[in-house]
């Protein structure tokens, strides 16, 4: 399948009966600033481009939300149980945006699709959602271009300092997504 643009990716998604209940899955929570991240984007995509009819594993399932009012690492916890106890065969990983800054030891963020930004990989630079109408949305602040062309670059974010250039360069390595979608090309940082 030819995969061009946002449009593309969206229809393809859209076709996805498992991805789409997943979504509906997780707009049931009613979270603010919500959005499904990464990988879970990512490699249906890569799936898609590189021929395969299965669906390769896929370790997390991300759902991001921005809740400035309860930062309790514990309400994530109890959210998480709830897609557990509607949907138990997934796995659900669930994070409020809004303290995550905290973890990460950078300023706060200003909104789930500021924190996608400041994702490692533009490829992985990815949020998809249900509006409220059920429409299909997709936070993409690096453009698809790289996503569709199969190419690992770092985001901005990810080249302004050794540290966080060494964190990129460990996530391709413990990554390994060669292994499992051969035509990728990775872009490495010179440390």
């Amino acid at each position: 399948m030819d995969l061009k643009n946002e449009r593309d990716i969206l229809n393809l998604i859209s076709e996805d009966e498992w991805m789409m209940d997943i979504l509906a899955t997780a707009k049931s929570l009613h979270l603010p600033d919500w959005w499904i991240c990464a990988g879970f984007i990512r490699s249906k995509i890569w799936d898609t481009l590189h021929g395969y009819r299965e669906r390769t594993p896929t370790p997390d399932i991300d759902v991001i939300y921005f809740d400035n009012i309860n930062i309790d690492e514990a309400e994530e916890k109890r959210l998480e149980q709830k897609l557990i106890n509607i949907q138990p065969n997934e796995p659900w990983s669930i994070k409020n945006e809004a303290r995550m800054h905290v973890a990460n030891n950078i300023y706060p963020y200003s909104s789930s699709v500021d924190a996608i930004s400041k994702f490692p990989e533009t490829a992985t630079a990815l949020g998809l959602k249900l509006d409220e109408y059920d429409n299909l949305m997709l936070a993409a602040p690096y453009g698809v271009d790289d996503l569709i062309n199969l190419e690992v670059k770092p985001t901005g974010f990810f080249t302004n300092t050794r540290k966080r250039a060494a964190i990129y360069e460990e996530r391709i390595v413990k990554k390994n997504w060669s292994s499992k979608w051969n035509k990728i090309k990775v872009q490495h940082i010179t440390l």
